[in-house]
């Protein structure tokens, strides 16, 4: 178990990360999402211990950063965002000098080496300079290196960087993989990643934590859509039922209008806008996707 709580992480008067708590079960594959400079980078380096938070506390089970970091870090497989390498070494003398350095007993080494070539597809580069290998292939070694000494959490920062679409799938099915053993947090500014192998989301902006919820929450009905040509606004509001009505704004010469309340209430708007003599063109469930929320939250920030 993953506890963050009042995360803060300043540089000088600039705040990357504004008290920030989280809590995440074993298990659990989350996606931590946001634009570029948002503050996700600075959160997995203080959850792996590579940089100290301003205040607040993180926790793995009993063990806290700070007074246990070492122990942690023992825990953790993480691929940094830009993962460093040494270009004149080979593919397996790296991940052997990585597996020395992740503890990994001698007797264990070539068995834990071998897995992890074979788990991201790196046989046929095994004997490679790293220096001559694609950036694709350059992550696939970093995830390598990752997953060395069997940890029980896995971070990835950005792990389909540089991927071309079929490397993109055996990212995420290796993903999914890992997440049968482990618990996985995926730091990524691209919608599909997170859509395509997390259970939650965290959606952070400017260095705060926006939105906490699981994906199949997101795909519920919020409400209904209606447009309509007049003005309905007074007479969307007594409908029972209807908790807000929003305007929306003009398409076609027809009023669109996004109304608080639950789907089963359709029929009754429908019946009620007929009833005032207005013409009803388009009446639907409201479905507030990921896309959605990211575009919402955002909106609200250029806005706010």
């Amino acid at each position: 178990m993953i506890q963050a709580e009042h995360l803060t992480r300043r540089y000088g008067d600039v705040t990357a990360v504004d008290d920030v708590s989280f809590r995440i079960e074993r298990g659990q594959v989350v996606g931590l999402l946001g634009h570029n400079g948002a503050g996700k980078t600075t959160i997995m380096k203080m959850i792996t211990g590579f940089l100290e938070p301003s205040s607040g506390t993180v926790r793995i089970d009993d063990l806290e950063i700070g007074r246990d970091t070492r122990a942690i870090q023992m825990r953790i497989g993480y691929l940094p965002e830009n993962c460093p390498l040494w270009p004149e070494m080979t593919v397996i003398d790296y991940l052997d000098y990585e597996a020395t350095l992740h503890g990994v007993a001698e007797a264990r080494r070539g068995g834990a080496i071998a897995d992890a070539i074979r788990r991201t597809a790196l046989a046929e580069k095994a004997t490679a300079p790293i220096h001559t290998l694609s950036r694709g292939y350059r992550q696939r070694v970093g995830v390598a290196q990752a997953l060395l000494h069997s940890p029980d959490i896995i971070i990835l920062d950005e792990p389909t960087n540089g991927l071309d679409p079929t490397q993109i799938r055996h990212m995420r099915e290796l993903i999914r993989e890992l997440a049968k053993n482990a618990t996985v947090i995926v730091s990524t500014h691209i919608l599909q990643e997170v859509q395509a192998v997390c259970e939650r989301v965290l959606i952070l902006r400017a260095g705060k934590l926006v939105v906490d919820a699981r994906m199949d929450e997101l795909a519920r009905p919020a409400g209904l859509l209606v447009s309509i040509e007049g003005d309905a606004r007074e007479t969307l509001r007594r409908v029972a039922g209807v908790a807000g009505v929003e305007e929306r704004g003009a398409e076609d010469g027809h009023r669109q209008y996004r109304i608080d309340a639950p789907a089963d209430a359709a029929p009754a708007v429908a019946e009620a806008v007929t009833r005032a003599g207005l013409r009803l063109h388009a009446l639907r469930a409201r479905r507030r996707d990921l896309e959605t929320i990211f575009a919402e939250v955002n909106e609200e920030a250029t806005h706010g």
